[in-house]
């Protein structure tokens, strides 16, 4: 789960999510479906906007997953994006922040033909760099961003030669 917001609102909402994860898990016994708990997530979201005196929450939550079955025949990565009125939806790829329209709409042109960025996670990652460069209008150096890839294997947080092994990469392609 990533957090774009008010940092209270946000470690709520984590909070928040983890417990309806593992009751989930309890009841059922297996995880929750990513798109079960985007739904339950916005459904949240939204019931602070049917009241007065309930302040609504400041925060947008983008969930992520890599769905593979115990057979193996997953639906593959999946984004959801929640919007603090209660608003969400999947997505092949979203931007969250300041420069959320631009962003957006240079994912739009790219993924236009394809829904998905060809080749492994390296791929993806120099792909993700170049886009943020391309938005944000700055070149980066390795300590400047700090990337996170989700694989069926699991989480990790590319350290700064990791990073800088990326951005060599991109350098070499122009």
């Amino acid at each position: 789960m990533v957090a774009t917001g008010s940092i209270a609102d946000a470690r709520a909402q984590a909070l928040r999510a983890r417990a309806e994860a593992t009751e989930f898990r309890y009841k059922y016994g297996y995880e929750i479906p990513v798109a079960s708990l985007a739904k339950r997530m916005a459904n949240l979201s939204q019931l602070y906007t049917q009241r007065a005196y309930m302040r609504p929450l400041g925060v947008a939550l983008t969930f992520c997953q890599v769905d593979t079955e115990a057979d193996g025949e997953g639906r593959g990565p999946e984004i959801f994006k929640c919007d603090p009125a209660g608003y969400f939806q999947g997505v092949a790829a979203c931007a969250t922040g300041p420069k959320q329209q631009e962003a957006t709409t240079y994912l739009e042109k790219k993924f236009k033909k394809t829904r998905h960025v060809n080749g492994d996670w390296q791929a993806t990652v120099e792909f993700a760099i170049t886009a943020l460069s391309s938005v944000l209008g700055t070149e980066f150096q390795k300590n400047d961003i700090e990337v996170g890839v989700a694989t069926a294997a699991g989480f990790k947080i590319l350290s700064p030669a990791d990073i800088d092994a990326r951005l060599v990469a991109i350098a070499e392609q122009d």
